[in-house]
């Protein structure tokens, strides 16, 4: 496994196991309506991405990527959600950035709006 992958890898489990031991950080903090952060039970599964897609309540998955290349996020994506927010469809996004940043970001699936940039 090359070296960058074994740095990608070392970072997200850094970045995923900080909430757990960093006060204000747990799950039972309060979050922003928006928060990339959204609970599990709210996200859709492969099947029903696929309905989703299909039944064009949701862009693609590869056309929300294009938006955020738009906007200027040009990090690599590591982390893709579609979860029902609000009776609205979000993509949740994680991405790596080159300078080793985790950037999560979350696109309007219907109508591919950016909508959260937090760092």
């Amino acid at each position: 496994m090359p070296v960058s992958r074994l740095l990608l890898f070392a970072v997200l489990a850094a970045a995923l196991a900080v909430p757990a031991f960093v006060p204000g950080l747990a799950a039972d903090a309060p979050m922003h309506p928006l928060h990339p952060a959204l609970r599990h039970g709210a996200c859709l599964n492969k099947a029903e991405q696929r309905a989703a897609v299909a039944a064009r309540e949701a862009i693609p998955l590869a056309q929300a990527i294009k938006i955020l290349r738009a906007h200027g996020k040009h990090g690599e994506v590591v982390g893709a959600r579609l979860c029902r927010r609000d009776e609205k469809l979000l993509y949740v996004l994680t991405l790596l950035a080159h300078n080793g940043k985790v950037i999560r970001t979350s696109v309007d699936a219907a109508n591919g709006d950016l909508l959260v940039n937090t760092r």
